[in-house]
């Protein structure tokens, strides 16, 4: 009896993957969309798309610039995808009802633009206090905030790490920090009155003259300035109490557990429900507003109460972050295999109406 060779075919499924940039939200988007191309590696080719070219890309994965909407048009007007997924913030809704004429599904992460209406399924891992009523296309909640793969290994790391002598604080306001919250949450540490080694992170895009921090941190025992290349989630993990901006990076300190005081960096920021006390979090709202007498309370209120600084990590790590990573890589293949609308240059296959 012959022996019987399974046939198998190669997947001619394409998925776009549209990101505004590598550097913006703590580098949180590019995570999520390499999370998202590994898991569907064997079922689609993936396709980054971007304003600017992407260094940190895989060399197995193609990457195409489009610097505007036009550009992107024409983009996407080229590749032809299956499904396109956007990672870049509120959208206009005519330029997405645009991209419906090109693609059969489109699925939006993080859109509370009215282009997030016109796309055909929308993430929204952050989420306001009008995200209780959303329409059936829209799924949101902390769930669906896929964690670092090694983060693991890091709470292993922290677990056998010391309380620092003197602890450790990490400050970091994201790639441009457009308020200088950086400057003006440490002209506040510099008030305080006892040992604390203090580690400032300053984004590729840092958008203020770094000098004046640097004369400070200069003046200051065990003060260090890093810019980048720097990872994050890695000196978060190494740190006692990190002080840092909202959008992406309370959801990497929570998954850590890590003490965390949180200074918004725009009115979006300070209205998004998470972080919140509940969670493990001090929040102090606006970074701009914030009283130095509330952020040294603050920061001294962990360090100097054993009992508080564990009820924090505990509830961090109590969250639901990533239970929904599985929930977020079947909506993808859902609209890959099913696609919403026929379009021009694709066959008609299950079109879901």
């Amino acid at each position: 009896m012959e022996r019987m060779i399974p046939i198998t075919h190669e997947t001619n499924k394409l998925i776009a993957l549209c990101l505004s940039s590598t550097e913006e939200k703590n580098g949180f988007p590019l995570r999520r969309a390499l999370r998202i191309a590994e898991e569907l590696s064997t079922e689609a080719t993936v396709v980054f798309i971007s304003e600017s070219p992407l260094p940190d890309i895989p060399a197995k994965y193609r990457s195409m610039e489009a610097r505007n909407h036009r550009t992107l048009f024409q983009v996407v007007t080229f590749l032809k995808p299956d499904l396109l997924i956007c990672d870049t913030g509120n959208s206009v809704k005519e330029e997405v009802e645009e991209l419906r004429r090109l693609v059969p599904s489109i699925l939006h992460f993080d859109d509370f633009g009215e282009g997030g209406q016109a796309a055909d399924f929308v993430i929204q891992t952050l989420y306001d206090e009008t995200s209780l009523n959303v329409p059936d296309h829209i799924k949101t909640g902390i769930g669906t905030f896929l964690p670092d793969v090694r983060v693991a290994d890091l709470r292993t790391k922290r677990d056998q790490q010391s309380f620092g002598d003197p602890p450790r604080l990490l400050i970091a306001f994201g790639d441009k920090d457009p308020g200088n919250l950086t400057f003006r949450a440490f002209r506040h540490v510099m008030n305080l009155q006892i040992p604390l080694a203090v580690t400032i992170l300053l984004g590729k895009s840092y958008e203020h003259d770094a000098s004046t921090l640097q004369m400070m941190a200069l003046s200051r025992r065990n003060t260090t300035i890093k810019k980048q290349p720097h990872d994050f989630l890695e000196l978060a993990a190494e740190a006692d109490i990190v002080l840092c901006g909202g959008g992406y990076m309370p959801y990497d300190v929570a998954t850590l557990g890590v003490p965390c005081i949180v200074l918004a960096q725009s009115t979006f920021e300070s209205e998004l429900q998470f972080p919140v006390d509940r969670d493990g979090f001090t929040h102090l709202g606006l970074g701009r507003k914030v009283k130095q007498s509330n952020l040294l309370n603050a920061i001294m209120e962990p360090l100097l109460h054993d009992s508080l600084r564990k009820r924090d990590i505990d509830r961090q790590l109590a969250l639901p972050l990533g239970s929904e990573a599985d929930t977020v890589f079947e909506t993808v293949r859902y609209l890959l295999d099913h696609p919403k609308r026929a379009v021009p240059g694709k066959p008609l296959r299950d079109v879901v109406n």
